[in-house]
């Protein structure tokens, strides 16, 4: 495993772990909702991030914060499409975007994004496989265990490594059936996604297990509620229980894209790591 591909451009993720940027453009995310609601906030925060050493961008319009509820088709399309648009003419960063319905992702796509990143592991959209298929884009295949709005409710596994492997070995098999090469497909374990506490901290500590799966890992911790918990810190104060998980997950040779707000901090992290594993 050397490369991820993301329509047509190649992505060395043996070389060193890329930094994808947070772009919420939604009122109710967990960590910064409503701060770049507005498209000229988004686009400026955006350009920010590329400024302090994004790799990737990620454009979402809809929270999966636990408890909250889906937003119509046509909010999300007009709160994403101009932000990719104008994201796209004004950087080379591979965009991404985050949803989980193929009519967005789409038009996102069609608007110059390269990546579509799905909390439903390109399963809760019947068209979404195609989707991706035809544009040859990138996927993130991420695992969650049940819906945002109920998904902490009682989450529960006999195994939550062994079930997670499972989950990613069926969706691989699965895509690549549908006409998806393995090439153009990260997995991402879903931290807090349908998981408690323990279970995370679980698959923190055994992320080297997905590894034989021959797909990049793209790790999500960042300002997690699982740090709030451990740390007792409010949501804008978890940012060295975040680069804490982070480091574990490089430690473990396990990680190749962190998925993060702060990039400034995790960009130097990851410098940080390369120097000293070299």
């Amino acid at each position: 495993m050397n490369a991820w591909w993301i329509r047509g451009r190649e992505l060395a993720i043996d070389r060193r772990c890329l930094v994808m940027g947070i772009v919420n453009v939604t009122p109710d995310s967990f960590s910064d909702g409503g701060r770049f609601v507005q498209t000229d906030a988004a686009i400026v925060h955006g350009l920010e991030m590329v400024r302090q050493g994004a790799d990737l961008l990620d454009i979402g319009g809809e929270s999966t914060r636990p408890g909250s509820q889906p937003v119509s088709l046509d909010e999300e399309l007009k709160r994403v499409v101009p932000v990719v648009t104008a994201l796209a003419h004004q950087t080379d960063v591979p965009i991404s975007v985050d949803t989980s319905k193929s009519e967005v992702a789409d038009a996102c796509l069609r608007a110059g994004a390269r990546i579509v990143n799905d909390v439903t592991g390109l399963a809760g959209d019947a068209r979404m496989a195609d989707v991706v298929r035809d544009h040859g884009a990138g996927a993130i295949v991420m695992h969650m265990q049940g819906t945002p709005p109920t998904m902490q409710v009682a989450p529960a596994y006999d195994d939550v490594v062994a079930e997670i492997h499972a989950f990613f070995a069926r969706r691989l098999q699965a895509l690549m059936a549908h006409g998806i090469a393995h090439d153009f497909i990260a997995l991402d374990p879903g931290i807090g996604f349908g998981k408690t506490r323990e279970h995370n901290i679980s698959l923190l500590a055994h992320l080297a297990r997905f590894v034989d799966l021959g797909r990049p890992i793209c790790l999500g911790v960042s300002r997690k509620g699982f740090l709030g918990k451990l740390l007792d810190r409010p949501v804008d104060q978890r940012l060295a229980g975040s680069l804490a998980a982070a480091a574990f997950g490089l430690a473990q040779n396990a990680v190749h894209i962190l998925r993060v707000h702060d990039v400034a901090e995790t960009r130097d992290l990851v410098r940080v790591w390369e120097v000293l594993r070299s």
